[in-house]
């Protein structure tokens, strides 16, 4: 498909959930490792619900961990909350892994995430999802603080 649509592989990034990743399948493994080698990104969604153990993890070829939402969503007001976040960003650094929040929707999440040194956030803080016309303007107006694609 890559060939077909001209899309450069680094564009691309898929998201994988922990359950969809059982312990010990090389299998799995092996086509994440193909798929990265072709330079595909990939990320493993809501990171922290599932069945990925510490040893597991550093075995996967991921770009990026993104942190569950159901995490997020309480690390204002939750201490055990905010304390695994603050682990999971630690941890993700160690290990080289690029980190997403998921269902940032306050300035404290924003500012909780800017403190600890998350990579990128989505969710309402920044827009609700959009449709097609509605997402390409919102693109063209806020054009000048997007990421560069390079």
């Amino acid at each position: 498909m890559l060939a077909e649509s001209g899309l450069p592989p680094r564009f691309l990034e898929l998201e994988l959930t922990e359950s969809l990743l059982l312990p010990d399948n090389d299998a799995a493994i092996d086509l994440l490792r193909t798929l990265r080698r072709l330079g595909i990104r990939l990320s493993l969604d809501d990171f922290g619900t599932g069945y990925t153990s510490l040893g597991y993890l550093k075995r996967l070829p991921f770009d990026n961990l993104k942190v569950a939402q159901s995490f997020v969503k309480n690390i204002s007001v939750n201490p055990n909350d905010a304390a695994i976040v603050r682990a999971i960003l630690s941890l993700s650094k160690t290990l080289g892994f690029e980190v997403t929040a998921e269902g940032v929707e306050t300035r404290q999440h924003v500012d909780f995430f800017q403190t600890y040194g998350c990579d990128l956030a989505q969710g309402h803080f920044f827009s609700p999802a959009l449709p097609v016309a509605a997402f390409e303007e919102f693109l063209r107006r806020h054009a000048d603080t997007q990421r560069e694609i390079a």
